[in-house]
């Protein structure tokens, strides 16, 4: 594999921090999070988040995305815990965007989250249970895409194009391509928050970063290796680091159309579970025990009727703290995002 398809300048990260640390500081970052605005971007909640005086209700907030396909993917960890643990109902709501993750945790109208953008952003305000492991694997990756016959091969050939990201503060959909491409030398302006200079931009989410080059609205997309991987054709050439660590490599060449890989990120820490702090409750730490002593033959008990295993984001989590996601806080810094803002 190529340079071109690496993480340039960058050591590879492990769960014990072992990673060679490079930051960039650049500009400030002003965050878009309102609390006024929280109702309105939460999806299918009828209401403001958490709405009810019954305390025994823990109210999970599920990464964003599709609504309906997030809770049922996250449905398995839902039935765990809800079988698991007496005397609490666990429910699942899906915002429409990470900036209305945190509010909702600060104004205690859910208890449980599982983004990395959250806990980053204010860590004292959040108790780490552990990273997710799923396939075997505590790591996933950021890739860009192109049509397998674009002339674009490395990211210097960005320039000039069009690309699609994922929302503007995914962590592989957008903060760490941004990072590899000013990294690479092209200018992204004020990007994630405006408009790059060398290159344009749009953000969406994942699915529809795909779907844009897919329908040639974009030269090239960013998304995560869940999403990118089952659309490269089996047998091409994979860097070292994407076979040995990613969960998703019996997808490839399960979904049309294809495309071709031109940039890996190096392995990231997947998503942490986490609990907000001040949620004071005698439940909250069996909660983190019953994740983390959860396993593959366990979760398969918990699956609802027609489950698609693929479609699993969890089995078990793996004992982490904030210092396993110190590179991402460097990349988001280099990029402009000040994570406490």
């Amino acid at each position: 594999m190529s340079d071109r398809q690496s993480d340039d300048g960058m050591g590879e990260s492990t769960l014990n921090g072992n990673s060679r640390r490079h930051s960039v500081g650049r500009r400030g970052f002003i965050s878009g999070t309102a609390a006024t605005a929280l109702t309105a971007s939460l999806a299918g909640c009828g209401g403001v988040i958490g709405g009810t005086a019954d305390e025994s209700v823990v109210t999970m907030l599920l990464t964003p995305g599709t609504p309906a396909d997030a809770r049922r993917r996250y449905k398995p960890v839902q039935n765990l815990l809800n079988a698991e643990i007496d005397d609490a109902e666990f429910e699942m709501q899906v915002p429409t965007d990470y900036s209305a993750i945190r509010p909702a945790l600060e104004s205690e109208q859910a208890e449980i989250g599982m983004d990395d953008v959250t806990v980053l952003s204010k860590p004292d305000m959040m108790d780490i249970y552990g990273t997710t492991v799923t396939g075997g694997s505590a790591f996933y990756f950021s890739m860009m895409l192109v049509q397998p016959d674009s002339d674009i091969e490395e990211r210097t050939d960005v320039e000039g194009k069009t690309w699609a990201f994922a929302d503007r503060l995914s962590t592989s959909g957008s903060i760490f391509a941004l990072y590899t491409l000013q990294e690479a030398g092209l200018d992204i302006g004020g990007a994630p928050k405006d408009d790059p200079v060398d290159f344009e931009g749009s953000w969406t989410d994942h699915d529809q970063a795909l779907q844009r080059l897919a329908e040639g609205q974009a030269d090239g997309a960013t998304t995560w290796g869940g999403n990118g991987i089952p659309h490269i054709p089996e047998g091409t050439d994979l860097p070292d680091r994407v076979e040995e660590n990613s969960s998703f490599l019996d997808t490839m060449g399960t979904e049309t159309p294809e495309f071709k890989p031109i940039w890996w990120s190096f392995p990231i820490p997947k998503q942490p579970m986490y609990a907000r702090s001040s949620w004071e409750s005698d439940i909250k730490e069996e909660v983190g025990e019953v994740l983390r002593n959860s396993t593959q033959e366990k979760i398969e008990q918990h699956y609802p009727d027609d489950y698609n295993e693929e479609e699993l984001p969890f089995t078990t989590l793996e004992d982490t703290s904030i210092d396993d996601y110190q590179p991402v806080i460097e990349r988001m810094n280099a990029v402009g995002i000040d994570p406490s803002e």
